[in-house]
């Protein structure tokens, strides 16, 4: 399977954020999006989502054996790094709800309290409004929605930033097993957690992507050469 990006194209105004952006991200694999705050990876994931339309290009799933399919927004899970839940309900019955609409789509179900535990959010905490949750709670809330119903594309937009050091270990360790069958592709602008997590690394530059080749990555002056990449104005 895989997710081809040909020439996206997204501007604000007469502010251009992507200019024929195009990539081929293959399953099996976790890829790093690599880029400075503001340089579009947002942008990117709400293209591939479908909840913004490109000016231009398209974004296309091929299956095992190369055949194009229409993209379906369904099968494309999206962890927002401002998470957007209905905060008048308590994360139980969000976690319920979420469930009972989505349960076609979900193989090997837990019971609600594994979920949970799966990202230790406390007993009483499961019973609270969403709405007096702390940011790391409502992105761990996110997160389960996709362990839930375990989507072919997944797109993280810096998730792991909000999350203490052993939750976030144990998600980037859940996120290496299930890579396998899916497309993970995980924004960040920590070079650290990119390559710590990532078997590939893009970075999007001046609206453009680029993978970075291998003898960058196992370099010494590593995060020298990554700067010099993502410096504000391409070489004309």
């Amino acid at each position: 399977m895989k997710l081809v990006l040909r020439e996206i194209e997204k501007n604000f105004g007469e502010k251009k954020v992507l200019k024929n952006a195009s990539f081929v991200f293959e399953k099996g694999k976790i890829y790093g999006l690599l880029g400075r705050n503001g340089a579009g990876k947002t942008t990117l994931f709400n293209c591939i989502s479908g909840d913004m339309k490109c000016d231009n290009g398209s974004v296309t799933l091929y299956d095992e054996i190369d055949c194009e399919h229409e993209l379906d927004y369904s099968n494309i899970g999206f962890v927002f790094s401002q998470p957007s839940l209905p905060e008048f309900l308590t994360g139980y019955e969000f976690l319920k709800f979420f469930i009972d609409i989505n349960i076609d789509k979900i193989s090997n179900l837990l019971t609600i309290d594994e979920y949970f535990n799966m990202v230790k959010i406390d007993e009483d905490d499961r019973y609270r409004l969403i709405k007096g949750y702390s940011h790391g709670m409502k992105n761990k809330i996110q997160m389960l929605c996709f362990l839930i119903t375990r989507p072919q594309i997944i797109l993280l937009d810096e998730p792991l930033t909000s999350f203490d050091v052993v939750v976030a270990l144990q998600i980037k360790n859940l996120l290496k097993e299930i890579k396998t069958d899916h497309i993970i592709i995980f924004s960040t602008h920590i070079l650290q957690l990119a390559t710590d997590l990532c078997d590939e690394i893009v970075v999007l530059n001046n609206g453009i992507l680029e993978e970075l080749d291998n003898d960058i990555l196992d370099s010494k002056d590593f995060e020298d050469r990554i700067m010099d990449i993502l410096k504000e104005e391409r070489d004309a």
